[in-house]
């Protein structure tokens, strides 16, 4: 018998999604769910609805103040959401 090259699931699955172009939605997809766990459930409250168009995360929020302070703190709330992805995501963030 001749060894083969074996790999790890893992990365037969990773493969696999980049090959058909699901990578970055499936990245999308998890930055946006971890949104709450980032951000907390008191910022959580105020946010509708959010989502990603070329690169950049757009979120409603319901309150002009918080929307003020956030604003301010965008590199890091970006800094925080790619690192709990593990991926570079989203470069911007905007607010509405």
């Amino acid at each position: 018998m001749h060894k083969r090259e074996t790999k790890p699931l893992s990365d037969i699955l990773k493969d696999c999604l980049r090959e058909n172009g699901l990578e970055t939605p499936l990245l999308q997809k998890r930055l946006i769910n971890s949104w709450a766990k980032v951000m907390g459930t008191t910022i959580d409250s105020y946010t509708g609805d959010k989502f990603i168009k070329n690169q950049t995360l757009f979120v409603k929020i319901f309150n002009p103040a918080l929307r003020a302070d956030l604003t301010m703190m965008r590199e890091r709330i970006v800094a925080n959401l790619n690192n709990e992805v593990g991926s570079k995501v989203i470069y911007h963030i905007k607010f509405f």
